[in-house]
């Protein structure tokens, strides 16, 4: 996909077939491993919504859902560790089995500080299931991601609900963005 106002490329790293038989094979995974027990999946917005949706369909068991919206970017094109909570104050997951599902995790702030959040209102268990793991830029060490889609390069990625600028959410597939930093900066 090229966007040629924008002299921006998008080249498929991980196609809409891959994605699909990757997301029915973690749901298999969490209705074996949740067998008997209600699951709530609590996605983290925007990025994570597509994945959500595809895998809460997937999953053969009863299954809540549940949104927080944090940052940890500011203004800033780099996170710094400091993580705020956009949405809500307060969730309602106690005594419930809990995974926390994630588009992506690179250097890991966001996942360690949601996972120790969650445990704050003392639910049966807590997990993370993440489409996308970048390990090469990992600052945060001990995050596990029991459900895992793919690990990734230090590539800057799009697509499957994940934006630059709050485009290419729409994308089936996962993409690699490219700028032609020369023509932008004319």
């Amino acid at each position: 996909m090229k966007n040629e106002k924008r002299n921006e490329t998008v080249s498929v790293l991980i196609s809409a077939e891959q994605i699909s038989a990757r997301v029915k094979a973690l749901a298999a995974g969490i209705t074996r491993d949740y067998a008997g027990h209600q699951v709530t999946l609590v996605c983290t917005l925007k990025g994570a919504v597509i994945f959500l949706a595809d895998l809460a369909r997937e999953i053969k068991l009863d299954v809540q859902l549940e949104f927080v919206k944090v940052s940890s970017y500011d203004d800033k094109a780099r996170s710094e560790g400091d993580i705020k909570l956009d949405y809500p104050s307060k969730l309602d997951i106690k005594g419930r089995h809990v995974i926390i599902v994630e588009d992506i995790v690179d250097m890991g702030y966001t996942a360690r500080w949601l996972q120790g959040y969650m445990k704050e209102f003392s639910p049966a268990s807590v997990r993370l299931c993440a489409l996308l793991d970048k390990p090469e830029r990992r600052k945060v060490q001990g995050v596990e991601i029991e459900y895992l889609g793919f690990k990734i390069p230090d590539k800057f990625v799009v697509g499957y609900g994940m934006d630059y600028a709050q485009r290419y959410r729409n994308l089936p597939y996962v993409g690699v963005l490219q700028i032609d930093e020369d023509e932008v900066s004319k």
